[in-house]
């Protein structure tokens, strides 16, 4: 039998390397509870590919570390990984940089509206999504996700009546949404772009899960739809979700409208950000050429755990609802039918379990009730936070 070129199971102690997910002193600042094991923040407990490693070693090695710009084969990287996983033709003019997705959302929310406009979301969703809006004096519109038959759909009637509001000028779409697991179809895509470009709203599509897709779900860029679409839309993607490396801080941001993408990188240029440091641009590079295999062996390690996870609620009590994984590493589970109310039911996951999950009315008062959880660390350690869960509920549930 051949031996499994990368190990998912290997357990590795991130504790003393400064990793926020595993920080008991931040846990116990942001959850007020500590001496706990950690499945919130989208991070996973992988190790990197061999490959990254050793470039971004070759790297150290050189000992010189000024200014830099990134050379054509970064953008190369680029543009041959969006046209080989999803078929999608990007322009190397269309690209530029971001240090994270939250902030290109920032930036793209002061340059492209004025206080007092709205911004749509569909909750549950992201929560930087809300904060970022609010913190920059802008107002949110929240077209909320509907359950139907255990499977989150858009209101689209109810989008299309926050569109047509005067001061609405975006809509924060989440593709795949976090944390409701939905990889959107070509259809639900074309109903929602066809409302926002009718009524002149830009859509901001936050895509940074595009690579975790399971099953037969496809995802769709928003952008690929049309040349409509595309000149009516920014896309912020990166490789951080898909291989790990959210600390290098290296996000891309597609815009095909010349005017917005110029006043974009006008704007970041004067903020002095207009490319990715040295190790994040190795890095991209390097993922997207390199360790597409890596990717791959992982999202079936991925899926087994969430057929796990899934296994494990179903055999223990009828009552919590799993919903399906389409997209990203973060299921959506929720406890609503135990009868445990949404604030006690946290507090005994984080207090009683000692078990760190992202409580859902983070996301909006939609997800009250509900926990996301993150798949992306090591069986065992998954099979201890649920056993850990269960045991807890035991003592509350009859």
């Amino acid at each position: 039998m051949t031996k499994p070129k990368w190990n998912f199971d290997e357990i590795i102690d991130r504790t003393k390397s400064n990793a926020i997910k595993w920080n008991q002193e931040f846990m116990k600042e942001y959850f007020k509870y500590d001496d706990m094991l950690p499945l919130w923040v989208a991070d996973m407990d992988f190790r990197a590919p061999n490959e990254l490693i050793n470039a971004l070693r070759k790297r150290v090695d050189h000992g010189i570390f000024g200014y830099t710009v990134p050379p054509k084969s970064y953008y190369d990287a680029i543009i041959n990984w969006f046209k080989r996983r999803h078929n999608w033709a990007i322009e190397k003019d269309w690209i530029k940089f971001a240090p994270g997705v939250v902030p290109a959302i920032n930036f793209i929310i002061q340059y492209f509206t004025q206080p007092g406009d709205n911004i749509i979301i569909q909750e549950p969703v992201y929560y930087p999504f809300a904060s970022s809006i609010k913190n920059n004096g802008r107002n949110v519109l929240n077209n909320q996700l509907v359950i139907n038959d255990n499977h989150y759909e858009v209101d689209f009637d109810d989008l299309e009546k926050k569109c047509k509001e005067p001061r609405t000028k975006q809509f924060i779409l989440c593709s795949p949404h976090n944390p409701v697991g939905r990889v959107w179809t070509k259809k639900e895509l074309t109903e929602m772009g066809k409302i926002c470009n009718e009524n002149n709203v830009i859509v901001i599509s936050d895509e940074i899960h595009c690579d975790l897709i399971f099953q037969n779900n496809q995802h769709i860029p928003y952008a690929t739809i049309s040349d409509e679409f595309a000149q009516k839309s920014i896309t912020c993607v990166a490789p951080s979700k898909t291989f790990n490396i959210a600390g290098l801080k290296s996000s891309i941001v597609i815009i095909p409208n010349k005017i917005l993408c110029d006043e974009y990188f006008a704007q970041i240029t004067n903020l002095s950000i207009r490319a990715p440091t040295i190790f994040g641009a190795v890095a991209t590079e390097t993922v997207y050429n390199k360790c597409e295999e890596w990717l791959d062996e992982l999202l079936k390690y991925l899926w087994q755990n969430f057929e796990f996870l899934k296994s494990f609620f179903a055999d223990f009590h009828q009552n919590i609802m799993v919903f399906d994984l389409e997209g990203s590493y973060l299921p959506w589970v929720d406890f609503g039918k135990l009868g445990i109310e949404p604030k006690e039911l946290d507090r005994i996951i984080k207090e009683e379990a000692k078990v760190c999950l992202d409580d859902g009315a983070m996301f909006g008062k939609s997800g009250e009730g509900f926990q996301r959880f993150n798949l992306a660390c090591p069986r065992s350690v998954l099979q201890d936070a649920l056993e850990r869960i269960t045991k807890a509920l035991k003592k509350h549930i009859g």
